[in-house]
């Protein structure tokens, strides 16, 4: 059985749906604060929409370098 050959073409593509998908759930994740009382449940949720916000920033350093690479053809 052979592996499958490394198939980048599409990775920005996947990248940046992950990243709209993130922004959406901590969109989401900030109304569920904004409605609970819950003082320890609101603590929990901005520290998840915080690590959330982290790993935007380390997916939008991923797209630069795909992107780059992309132009470059993959070299």
């Amino acid at each position: 059985m052979k592996n499958k050959p490394d198939d980048r073409r599409d990775n920005v593509d996947k990248i940046q749906e992950n990243i709209s998908n993130t922004i959406e759930n901590c969109h989401r994740t900030s109304e569920t604060i904004e409605k609970t009382d819950d003082e320890e449940n609101k603590k929990v949720l901005e520290e998840k929409n915080e690590r959330r916000k982290e790993s935007i920033d380390g997916m939008k350093s991923e797209i630069r370098d795909e992107a780059i690479d992309k132009k470059n053809g993959y070299k």
